[in-house]
């Protein structure tokens, strides 16, 4: 063993204690009350150009788990050499400015969410609905890093939210209107209006069954700050991300320094905002930093882990951005990733669309990072005509390859805001928040009939 350890670079732990409480309503009554722990750690250990890596799940013996995980490594090391890894230096992280909580969720009793939740979904239940789904999560997590270079670091989060969705039919055709709002303490629910929240996405869904499905084209077109932060997360974000830089899989590899947008638009990646994607360092043990991927048009970096960092240099960002669900092997990830604000006014830009359509919310979509297309559905739009908002229309997508569309986009709004998710990559899911002003594009493919 101690041949394998003197062979072993650098190894970590990454060890996660938690639980996390949910309380759904089906149709106002109550489907399930549920509270899960979790204890385990997530342990990594290199040799050469190979990770081993191994979790380990309740009582926690680490000196084994790092033996394992070294043993793995030394072994892949041994039958199939790679590449030397050369990890990015970086300084140990200091841990500050954590979000403060108000009103802790396991101090409210049960019965009162409960009662919560019924209200949210009386309000959703507008004439017209027939069905609804209301969703309470809160989740505590203390996550404790340590590794081979000295480093030892600790923090806790404590996140609370809820989703609302209605569904309205008619003629055999259904529509759903669906609103969520997360964040950091109880106090979610006094920083918005979640029974009002509930009623707007009864109405939406009412309303888009009277809507009609508009006639597709290329056109002019107005997004809203949600699917345009959808756009930013998705075809630019995921592309921005290292490991799919270097595995051949994204359309913005060797572009460091060029000019690939209209100079209106910068793209930020920040784990340091208290949106749904902060952490106060990542999956490495690597302080959050903010990083702008794309600054007045031009692509300034990528996301990084230290292993991609080292690889691709340090003039392509730094590392930060490695992160884990659970205790998975860390992968590149965003955390809070959004369009910085413009100057345009709403008002400025439905005039310079002048003929087109402004596309509202997400329904999810596709992207292929490698050859920068996508594909996004809008939750709902409304046609433009002589720059006013005219009739509501329905089932309409954006679509188009994503150079072209950031180079069209001629308004950049100042009203940004952000959309709390989950994000899904390497069979993980971790939390984000994504977000852009009001965002005008010259030219766009817009699906409809």
């Amino acid at each position: 063993m101690n041949e394998i350890m003197q062979n072993i670079k650098f190894f970590d732990c990454r060890v996660i204690e938690g639980s996390s409480s949910s309380v759904i309503l089906d149709n106002g009554k109550i489907e399930e009350i549920s509270r899960n722990f979790m204890r385990g750690a997530g342990i990594r250990a290199l040799c050469g150009g190979s990770w081993g890596y191994t979790a380990v799940e309740g009582e926690l013996d680490l000196e084994r788990g790092v033996r394992d995980a070294a043993k793995l490594a030394f072994a892949m090391d041994e039958n199939t050499p790679k590449e030397e890894v050369e990890l990015a230096a970086v300084a140990p992280p200091v841990v500050k400015n954590l979000p403060r909580i108000k009103i802790d969720p396991r101090d409210v009793p049960i019965e009162e969410k409960v009662e919560l939740l019924k209200n949210i979904e009386s309000r959703a239940r507008v004439e017209g609905v027939h069905s609804t789904k209301v969703m309470f999560s809160e989740s505590e997590f203390k996550i404790m890093y340590r590794n081979s270079e000295g480093v030892e670091c600790e923090y806790e989060l404590l996140n609370t939210g809820f989703a609302v969705s209605a569904v309205a039919t008619e003629n055999g055709v259904y529509q759903a209107g669906r609103e969520s709002r997360f964040g950091y303490g109880y106090e979610v629910f006094d920083n918005v209006d979640a029974p009002g929240l509930a009623e707007k996405a009864g109405k939406t869904a009412v309303e888009l069954l009277g809507a009609k499905t508009p006639k597709g084209g290329t056109m002019p077109v107005l997004l809203d700050q949600e699917l345009a932060g959808v756009f930013a997360h998705e075809a630019v974000g995921h592309a921005s991300e290292a490991d799919l830089v270097l595995e051949g899989d994204s359309i913005l590899a060797n572009r460091i320094g060029e000019q690939i947008a209209s100079p209106l638009v910068t793209i930020i990646d920040d784990p340091t905002l208290h949106e749904f994607g902060y952490y106060p360092f990542d999956a490495e043990g690597v302080e959050s930093s903010r990083t702008e991927i794309i600054r007045g048009g031009v692509l300034n970096s990528y996301l990084h882990s230290r292993e991609t960092a080292g690889k691709l240099g340090e003039e392509t960002g730094n590392p930060g951005n490695s992160r884990a669900q659970g205790y998975s092997m860390p992968i590149v990830r965003m955390s809070n990733t959004f369009i910085d604000n413009g100057d345009s006014k709403f008002e400025e830009m439905l005039e310079s669309v002048r003929d087109g359509m402004y596309l509202i919310g997400s329904r999810g979509g596709q992207v292929n990072t490698g050859e920068g297309i996508f594909q996004f559905n809008a939750e709902k739009g409304y046609l433009i005509k002589n720059g006013e908002l005219t009739e509501l229309v329905r089932d309409v997508s954006l679509s188009g390859k994503t150079l072209e569309i950031l180079n069209h986009v001629t308004g950049v709004g100042n009203d940004l805001k952000m959309t709390a998710g989950r994000c899904g990559k390497g069979g993980q899911l971790a939390p984000v928040s994504d977000g852009s002003p009001h965002l005008a594009i010259s030219r766009a493919l817009v699906g409809g009939a």
